[in-house]
């Protein structure tokens, strides 16, 4: 398979393209094209608006609404909520309690605790809402599409006037998308440029308070429909205005050439120059002792990153990529049920999102990799499982490559069973 094959194969996820696009389009107001040579990791993107195809705004992905009946009647427990005030978090114990009858926990969100915070000017931060709440876990998995990255999603309310974190960075991009009330956000160019995740703000707390103090390279209020982004590292501080804030942070957790780097140190373990134990007695605090080790240790690296396998590097990098991401829901008690009910006239659809690759797997077998797991079938099966990842609705009946209908619902069901595919 080639980077020319439909979307679906080589890690493209199943999904229309256009979705995707639409996503991405929600968030700038410029063509991808431009925003990824001209932003992507480089300067912020204010995007107003009217500047954006959905004007009306993001209410249709997460409301005020719809946080209290998270916070109310969905029996939320930690980690999805933080509540932070003057800067700090608010322990979870303040706000955390018993689940009632029947519930055998001890950390439920408890709604009287919340109000209390909430109305004494405490900011919430709803957090993984790309796995609880169905319209962004749709559009969190289209906009990774886009991207070619993971996504997560938190919503951040905060009361009138309030400010719930000081100025800091974030070792990942983000969008800010404002969904209602109005937010002051102030903008200062990076302490540390591109950081890496083991390399948040703290450790660098006073560099980032004393670039708080000069002038911001934007200083933006945010009105309802309005988009930010904000490469790694660009230090901000957010404050509501006159009434209420809620605005939603999409977190992209992009993978670095560092990841790179890690994933050949650990590869270069299989060289057995890079085992060797250092000389006898060597005095690892002289430096001109440990000069000649190093000096052999980096010839011996060179050497062998002139002969490691891209491929072997890409599977590594795909084993902590595609996790990450998950494919779209399923609904374990229909998948069942349209198990019970296949026939020749069903017609299943790839489980949208799903990042797979088909790959030769001995002299008769292939191997379909998914984001958790591997399947083998009889390489007879690659025909018909291509026609099945790479359309949009197949009747069973209809899959190439196998002498029967019985051999064609003795596949079929096992990719149901798999969640490979859905019912369409």
């Amino acid at each position: 398979m080639t980077r020319n094959d439909p979307p679906g194969g080589t890690d493209r996820p199943a999904v229309p393209s256009e979705t995707a696009a639409a996503a991405l389009a929600r968030c700038v107001a410029v063509e991808p094209a431009k925003f990824a040579a001209a932003h992507w990791g480089q300067t912020p993107l204010l995007s107003r608006a009217d500047e954006l195809p959905n004007p009306a705004g993001f209410t249709d992905l997460f409301s005020p609404a719809d946080a209290d009946e998270l916070l109310s009647r969905r029996g939320l427990r930690t980690p999805f909520l933080r509540i932070a005030k003057d800067g700090d978090l608010v322990p979870s114990g303040r706000w955390t309690g018993g689940g009632g009858a029947g519930a055998e926990i001890t950390d439920q969100v408890l709604d009287e605790r919340v109000l209390e915070q909430y109305a004494g000017g405490a900011t919430l931060v709803l957090q993984g809402l790309h796995r609880t709440w169905p319209a962004l876990i749709d559009f969190a998995r289209d906009l990774g599409l886009a991207l070619g990255q993971p996504l997560q999603v938190n919503a951040y309310l905060t009361p009138p006037g309030n400010q719930g974190f000081a100025t800091h960075y974030d070792t990942h991009d983000v969008f800010v998308l404002q969904v209602d009330g109005r937010k002051r956000w102030r903008i200062h160019p990076p302490v540390l440029p591109d950081p890496l995740e083991r390399q948040p703000w703290g450790g660098r707390a006073d560099e980032v308070a004393a670039t708080a103090q000069g002038p911001a390279a934007l200083d933006v209020v945010l009105a309802p429909g309005d988009a930010l982004y904000l490469p790694r590292g660009w230090l901000h501080s957010a404050q509501a205005q006159e009434s209420s804030s809620l605005h939603l942070t999409v977190g992209i957790r992009a993978l670095t050439r560092y990841a790179l780097v890690e994933e050949l140190t650990a590869l270069a373990a299989e060289d057995r120059r890079l085992r060797a134990s250092l000389p006898f007695g060597t005095d690892v605090a002289d430096p001109d002792a440990v000069e000649p080790e190093l000096t052999e240790t980096v010839e011996a690296l060179r050497d062998w990153l002139l002969r490691v396998d891209p491929s072997t590097v890409a599977a590594r990098l795909r084993q902590r990529a595609w996790p990450a991401a998950r494919p779209a829901p399923i609904r374990p008690l229909a998948q069942a049920a349209a198990l019970a009910a296949l026939d020749a006239d069903a017609r299943l659809s790839p489980r949208g999102g799903l990042r797979w690759q088909l790959v030769p797997a001995g002299a008769d077998r292939v191997a379909l990799r998914l984001f958790d797991r591997t399947i083998e079938l009889p390489a007879s099966c690659e025909p018909a499982v291509r026609a099945l990842l790479t359309g949009t609705a197949t009747r069973v009946g209809d899959l190439p490559g196998l002498p029967d209908d019985a051999d064609r619902l003795v596949l079929a069901r096992r990719l149901l069973r798999e969640a490979v595919v859905v019912p369409a």
